[in-house]
């Protein structure tokens, strides 16, 4: 019986209890599906022109590396990347210091440009974020930190990227944490309901974190010992050949 009857409790299991949360600041964490670079950002910045020479100074030279195996071990070339600083800036070629953090990707392609056309006429800048990353994490089937391809997802695409919620996914608690000028902001969806594709956070932005909170369910198996058949049979065998003896004499 007391094999049988353990269970766990939500205390045990579920995280983030600690922290009441409601919809009413959703407000405060709108982006618009448009993202705004942050600290710890990692960019490619290509400017390119009819004249190469001419913008040859502000792109930053492609390193060579040797893969490793291959029947030509040919170097590789990899092109160089710029790290937000804590402060939001890059150092860029020939301009210097930049502010980065805060600005979406047309307004910082728009400074890049103003920046460049001191120099240079008739080029294009190509920005590009490369370590977009979302994590999603509780009641899924493949839960992870994944990097995104591209600057946009939705929260049904990072839920798709993880394989969907289990049966033991609770649909109405999705938790949201997202960090806004270095405070953590929340917020909830309710997937049962078709107008969580209208929630201001139903596009989310770089290092996002998705719970999924386990449902009644699981939380009362969680603490279910998978050997407990065993041991049921080993004490039903026990108490068979006790009764056996017992009778025999």
């Amino acid at each position: 019986m007391i094999l049988l009857s353990s269970c766990g409790s939500r205390k045990d299991l579920v995280y983030f209890q600690d922290e009441p949360v409601t919809n009413q600041n959703l407000s405060q964490l709108d982006n618009n599906s448009e993202i705004q670079y942050k600290p710890n950002d990692i960019l490619t910045i290509d400017v390119s022109a009819e004249n190469i020479a001419s913008i040859a100074a502000f792109n930053l030279p492609a390193v060579a590396y040797n893969t490793a195996g291959g029947a030509l071990n040919q170097p590789t070339m990899l092109r160089q990347t710029y790290l937000i600083d804590v402060q939001g800036n890059i150092e860029f070629p020939v301009i210097g210091t930049i502010k980065m953090g805060g600005l979406s990707r047309q307004e910082a392609t728009s400074m890049l440009k103003e920046k460049i056309g001191i120099y240079v006429k008739e080029f294009i800048v190509n920005i590009r974020l490369i370590n977009f990353t979302i994590t999603v994490l509780g009641e899924v089937n493949r839960p992870g930190a994944y990097t995104v391809q591209g600057e946009r997802i939705s929260l049904t695409q990072a839920l798709g990227l993880a394989g969907d919620l289990t049966i033991y996914g609770k649909r109405n608690n999705v938790f949201l944490v997202r960090e806004i000028d270095g405070k953590k902001k929340y917020a909830k969806y309710d997937l049962t309901s078709i107008n969580v594709v209208n929630s201001p956070v139903y596009y989310l932005s770089q290092n996002d974190l998705i719970y999924v909170e386990p449902n009644s369910a699981r939380i009362k198996t969680s603490t279910y010992n998978p050997n407990t058949g065993l041991l049921i049979s080993a004490v039903s065998t026990l108490a068979t050949i006790a009764a056996i003896f017992l009778f025999r004499n």
